[in-house]
């Protein structure tokens, strides 16, 4: 491949979790050597403004892109800022979109999320349920922005021919997450508590009862199917990257995982005071076991006890 048609390809929240997760699946596969691979950080452009996108898209001539950049956060900091979900997240994906548009981007891949979904729905949910209903209350200005790039990739597919597309990945977890003590998400969180507890020899207290459901997804196994859906998926329609309904788990279950990784001895106290959020969310992955049959997720306690030897070894350098 000359230099004038290399593959180039820009992904946006690059140092965030899936970020770093793919940055380490390419290093690992001579396939993509004569590739570009551009990670960018919010200090490279600001997302929200459309003329520091523009020149972002401008400086690499990106000919693909993952999007990943988003306002993000743990259920009580969605609680607490609904209207700047809403806002900054609809502001980052019309301008990467547009600017991918104007760019003449062969295709842009999405990161959506199970959040989305309506609240009063059956299960499992599948890709054809998105718009079925209002999302959950506790973070409908996230889920509401997210929807809304599906919506974008149909427009910009039928009005001008593009490839955009979207996954809708489960709860990801794995090394380089966001591990603040209130607005992270459940498994870093909890990596974070359990380092303090056994740091200062207390007890371990996780928010609400510990009965909700969900299923989580390990970065570096996201992190191969997001290359597998910019390298094979030929589809505008979203598409579920998840482990199976079957390995569904409890809040509690993850609980134990992460204290049993961590070798934490003292006692657990679950804070019922606290809300659980949506209950569950169960996403059903057929689409992608028919497409991609052979694909192996990494077992649970394997990416946990990973993520947690990670952090503890990397607590200095860890967001937080």
């Amino acid at each position: 491949m000359s230099k004038t048609d290399q593959k180039v390809v820009m992904v946006t929240g690059g140092t965030g979790l899936v970020g770093r997760a793919i940055q380490a699946v390419i290093g690992e596969n001579d396939k993509h050597k004569d590739e570009k691979w551009i990670f960018l950080s919010s200090k490279d452009a600001d997302l929200t403004d459309y003329a520091s996108t523009k020149a972002v898209f401008e400086k690499h001539k990106p000919t693909h892109v993952i999007h990943l950049a988003a306002m993000v956060g743990g259920l009580f900091k969605n609680m607490s800022y609904n209207l700047d979900f809403l806002r900054k997240n609809l502001a980052i994906n019309d301008n990467v979109l547009q600017c991918s548009h104007e760019s003449n981007v062969q295709k842009c891949v999405s990161c959506l999320s199970t959040c989305i979904f309506p609240d009063k729905t059956t299960y499992p949910i599948d890709e054809t349920m998105i718009h079925n209903g209002p999302p959950h209350s506790s973070n409908y200005g996230y889920s509401y922005a997210k929807r809304m790039i599906d919506i974008q990739n149909r427009g910009y597919h039928d009005q001008h021919g593009r490839n955009f597309t979207s996954v809708i990945p489960t709860n990801i977890y794995g090394a380089y997450d966001n591990y603040h003590l209130k607005d992270s998400h459940v498994i870093p969180g909890l990596i974070h508590k359990i380092y303090n507890a056994k740091k200062n020899g207390t007890d371990l207290t996780a928010w609400g009862t510990g009965s909700p459901l969900r299923q989580f997804i390990y970065s570096k196994d996201l992190a191969r199917l997001f290359i597998w859906t910019l390298e094979e998926y030929d589809s505008i329609e979203p598409i579920i990257l998840s482990v199976p309904e079957e390995s569904e788990v409890s809040i509690k279950d993850i609980v134990h995982m992460v204290a049993k990784a961590a070798d934490f001895k003292g006692k657990i106290v679950f804070d019922t005071t606290k809300s659980d959020g949506q209950h569950k969310k169960t996403a059903c992955n057929n689409k992608l076991k028919r497409l991609l049959p052979d694909f192996k997720f990494t077992p649970i306690e394997e990416g946990i006890k990973a993520s947690v030897d990670w952090f503890f070894q990397n607590y200095d350098i860890a967001r937080k």
